[in-house]
């Protein structure tokens, strides 16, 4: 059974912690660390090689929902071309990409122990040995070359080939320092995603969430960073303070989440290039569940107001704020639609906790949720599709989906408590986070870990911390 029947006040995420009713034991301000600047990357078309001979047979290039029926079967042997100290980025830019097409559930990578043709035996200028590539089944071919162009930086050329009707579909050539090969192959298994799935991958992203260590009732959280696939992760807070609800900024280097910071309740803003942190206003009430514009322009949030919490529209560049809710009830966790003309968020104004949308206004509220159950935590798709929700009953918590309208509800995974949805940039994937009901012999918490899921349910999967994890937010592409 779950611990407790969360408050609506901060969604399911504050219930499970206790948020009105926690003592911070910390005594400074929260300090903050910049994780730097990410490193600049050139793109250049790489040149075709020569004509290659007519072949036939289907394209790998196929859509979403037929490769999650049939992944893709695609080789990516070695890359060449390294040397010296640099040498296992051959073997390592390869394998980057495959994991990251791999994990995506929508593309078999195979086994490079069965290739009959190394990489490295084909010149970047040549076409590939077809036949030894069919033969070990591969309809796509990612073949690369990395070349030292001097002063740290290094060259990555990478070309996508259609093996059945044997022709070359992509080539590409980045220039960066040689410390940033793992996003130049994040971005890599981006334009293999888009070319043979004709959408925008997921991979060159990053995603921040909270880390917590130590026992229960004395948990460290840390605002934490890292790439989409668990690597260079950082940490960006010292754990002064407890901290909630990361998200990022749709355009800017920037998140903006609730601390405790000074026994104060409040939003900030967290530059993560340079560090630097400011208070979004000072507030009367608690501050909490902040999100983003999508212009970036503005902040929603939720401020709490006696036994009740109203939602705000809060202006960065003048500080102006708009009260959109005053229904007397409590309306918290606002998400804006893609578009920026709608809001969803969850109240308890018919006495329980559901979801409802509004104008951007704050006018023309409707009640979308219907099901067995609370909800709370709603997120729009950034396809605009799909609501992302928690939903919260019995024995077990929920990760679901809805229409704008409220119709086509389903819930995708299901355990002893699921919370926090946040969707990838091209929709299709959702991050959340789990707990497990079964405490270590330290008593060091309640396993908490990251998820991700596809939106039709398919291909769940852990995604790797350092830590125990909460809070997911998934930044925009290239970010």
């Amino acid at each position: 059974m779950p611990l407790t029947s969360p408050s609506i006040l901060g969604s399911a995420t504050v219930g499970r912690r206790g948020l009105l009713g926690l003592s911070a034991a910390a005594l400074a301000a929260p300090e903050l660390i910049a994780p730097g600047f990410v490193t600049p990357v050139r793109a250049e078309t790489a040149a075709p090689p020569a004509a290659s001979p007519s072949g036939s047979g289907p394209s790998a290039v196929i859509d979403v929902d037929r490769a999650r029926v049939a992944p893709i079967p695609l080789a990516i042997p070695e890359f060449f071309g390294a040397a010296g100290a640099d040498a296992n980025l051959n073997r390592d830019m390869a394998a980057v990409i495959s994991a990251d097409l791999g994990n995506s559930g929508l593309f078999k990578p195979l086994d490079p122990a069965g290739f009959l043709q190394a990489a490295s035996a084909t010149r970047m200028s040549d076409v590939p040995a077809w036949r030894d590539w069919q033969a070990v089944g591969a309809q796509a071919l990612v073949t690369g070359r990395i070349a030292d162009v001097g002063g740290g930086n290094v060259r990555v050329e990478f070309r996508l080939w259609d093996v059945l009707p044997q022709q070359q579909i992509q080539g590409t050539a980045y220039t960066t320092a040689v410390g940033n090969w793992r996003r130049i192959a994040h971005i890599i298994a981006d334009v293999i995603y888009e070319r043979l799935l004709g959408e925008k991958g997921y991979f060159d992203t990053r995603v921040v969430y909270v880390s917590g260590t130590g026992p229960r009732g004395r948990r460290i959280t840390r605002l934490a960073i890292m790439d989409q696939d668990g690597a260079n992760n950082r940490f960006l807070s010292d754990g002064t303070w407890l901290v909630l609800t990361p998200r990022f900024h749709p355009v800017r280097d920037e998140i903006a989440f609730m601390s405790f910071a000074n026994r104060q309740p409040r939003v900030y803003l967290f530059d993560l290039g340079s560090g630097h942190q400011r208070l979004l206003g000072a507030w009367q009430g608690m501050t909490l569940s902040p999100r983003f514009s999508p212009d970036g322009g503005s902040v929603l949030l939720a401020e709490t107001r006696g036994g009740g919490a109203d939602i705000f529209a809060v202006d960065l560049a003048g500080g102006r704020k708009r009260q959109l809710t005053d229904s007397g009830a409590i309306d918290v966790s606002p998400c804006f639609s893609p578009d920026g003309k709608q809001i969803v968020f969850n109240s308890d104004r018919d006495g329980d906790q559901q979801l409802y949308v509004m104008n951007a206004d704050g006018s023309g509220v409707k009640r979308i949720s219907y099901g067995q159950g609370r909800y709370a935590t709603p997120v729009w798709s950034p396809r605009g599709d799909l609501i992302a929700f928690t939903r919260l009953g019995g024995d077990s918590w929920g990760i679901g989906v809805m229409h704008p309208d409220g119709t086509g509800e389903r819930i995708l995974s299901q355990a002893y408590a699921v919370e926090g949805p946040t969707f990838c940039p091209n929709g299709r994937v959702l991050m959340f986070w789990r707990t497990s009901p079964a405490r270590d012999s330290r008593g060091a918490g309640y396993g908490t870990r990251l998820v991700s899921v596809d939106i039709t349910g398919f291909n769940e999967r852990s995604v790797s911390t350092p830590t125990d994890a909460t809070d997911p937010a998934w930044s925009p592409l290239g970010a």
